[in-house]
């Protein structure tokens, strides 16, 4: 159990934060909220009201069973397959000025929407590079991800782009000026390269994370860059001048993988052209 305004994990029964002071009221809802929580290939048990499980190991995939009249949406071209009785309505959800926000933050300028018109429909929404998907209730506290996290929602989440503050964050944090805002109420799914480990910072608890490695945090986080200090360091340490700094309180999501990293390993081994 957290509290709701700092973030601070609290006993069960707490009534008030031993942090800030501030009235706590138990969710059921709020998933798995263990510090230091490593994720594994096991399936995720059903949270709030969608019926949903998480398969495929490495290569994850998210099958939900929509109700009659429930819906989820995804950026377009995001669905895997799906029943019959499902249909899908395409639009830019939010308007033209969203829309153009959330092609900035790596997603489509188009969402679709898919509604189930009978009870027990499934729909799967894969994955789009090895790693995890990780659920989250926005409903308890909006979260900040890295570009092209996002993988579906319920229709009450919402999505946009979000503008990094600091110059020295946008250029050296590692995971540019625009990042991804998910708010609202209800279930988001988002996609982590590699494996992914969940920590939850206490008020002022700060971590340091190589450029790249930043999947998620939630808003009530502080996220920064700190050049590295020492001459050698910055020269033969192999982590470049900055290192990510992210300071509690909140949940943070870090991945053992980023994308650009993983591609950047491969040039090596890529054929060269002959002359």
């Amino acid at each position: 159990m957290f509290c709701q305004k700092c973030g601070k994990e609290l006993k069960s029964g707490t009534k008030f934060c031993t942090s800030c002071g501030s009235p706590v009221v138990e969710n059921s809802n709020t998933g798995n909220d263990s510090m230091n929580t490593v994720y594994n290939s096991n399936p995720t048990p059903q949270v709030g009201t969608l019926n949903y499980e998480i398969i495929g190991g490495n290569f994850p995939a998210v099958s939900i069973r929509l109700n009659q009249n429930e819906s989820i949406y995804t950026q377009s071209g995001g669905m895997t397959w799906m029943d019959t009785n499902i249909t899908m309505e395409t639009n830019m959800k939010g308007g033209l000025m969203k829309g153009l926000g959330r092609m900035f933050s790596g997603e489509s300028l188009f969402m679709a929407t898919y509604t189930s018109n009978a009870p027990n429909q499934e729909i799967v929404i894969a994955s789009t590079f090895p790693g995890h998907i990780v659920d989250i209730d926005v409903g308890r506290c909006p979260i900040i991800a890295q570009k092209s996290a996002f993988l579906c929602a319920q229709p009450t989440v919402t999505l946009e782009a979000y503008v990094t503050r600091g110059l020295k964050a946008g250029l050296f944090g590692g995971e540019g000026f625009i990042m991804q805002r998910i708010a609202g109420t209800g279930l988001v799914f988002i996609e982590i390269d590699g494996s992914l480990v969940e920590r939850t910072l206490a008020p002022g608890e700060r971590i340091k994370v190589d450029t790249g490695n930043v999947a998620a945090f939630e808003a009530t986080v502080e996220y920064q860059a700190e050049m590295v200090k020492g001459f050698k360091n910055i020269l033969f340490g192999g982590e470049g001048l900055f290192l990510t700094t992210l300071t509690g309180p909140g949940k943070v999501w870090l991945q053992t993988m980023s994308m650009s990293e993983f591609a950047k390993s491969l040039i090596p081994f890529l054929p060269k052209p002959s002359n």
